[in-house]
């Protein structure tokens, strides 16, 4: 192998490990949130409360599927055309905290059923992919543009959330 080059790379830069790895740290994210989520949207708990135009359950996972996708692309991307250690560093920061709302918001919602705190944890989130979008815009367009999708499935999450609150 020639120096400098990195294992998985090939001509066109596309680094297989990388995209591998940052795939591999959505994803994680999102199995320890269904570990809390899988069982509970069949409780009455969750049936009884839920607000009248909450999807059928059968739409979340495909939807959390794609969106895992897009934003281990949109890392990918930050992280492939990052052009120091520290826009790798705060990439990492910004990605890993939202990565654990995004996890704690369904222990907090359907493991503990608190949905005032899940509240709370996910307006946290809508910040961190605020940041994640604004951030990602000065380093690679395309993985801002990415993260869109998640920004709006996120607001909307929050709707349904606060209609087990209010």
């Amino acid at each position: 192998m020639k120096k400098g080059k990195s294992i998985g790379k090939k001509k066109n830069g596309f680094d297989l490990w990388a995209f591998i790895l940052c795939l591999l740290i959505v994803f994680v994210a999102g199995f320890i949130g269904s570990l809390f989520t899988s069982n509970a949207v069949d409780s009455d708990w969750y049936k009884i409360n839920r607000p009248s135009f909450t999807p059928p359950n059968y739409v979340f996972a495909p939807i959390w599927t794609i969106l895992y996708i897009l934003i281990a692309v949109s890392l990918y991307l930050l992280w492939t055309n990052s052009k120091n250690k520290k826009q790798k560093r705060n990439i990492l920061i910004i990605f890993g905290i939202n990565l654990v709302l995004n996890a704690s918001w369904s222990i907090l919602f359907f493991g503990l059923k608190m949905p005032a705190l899940a509240f709370v944890d996910i307006i946290l989130m809508l910040f961190t992919i605020v940041l994640m979008v604004y951030y990602s815009d000065k380093i690679n367009k395309t993985a801002s543009y990415l993260l869109l999708p998640y920004f709006f499935w996120v607001c909307f999450a929050s709707v349904l959330n606060a209609g087990f609150i209010f």
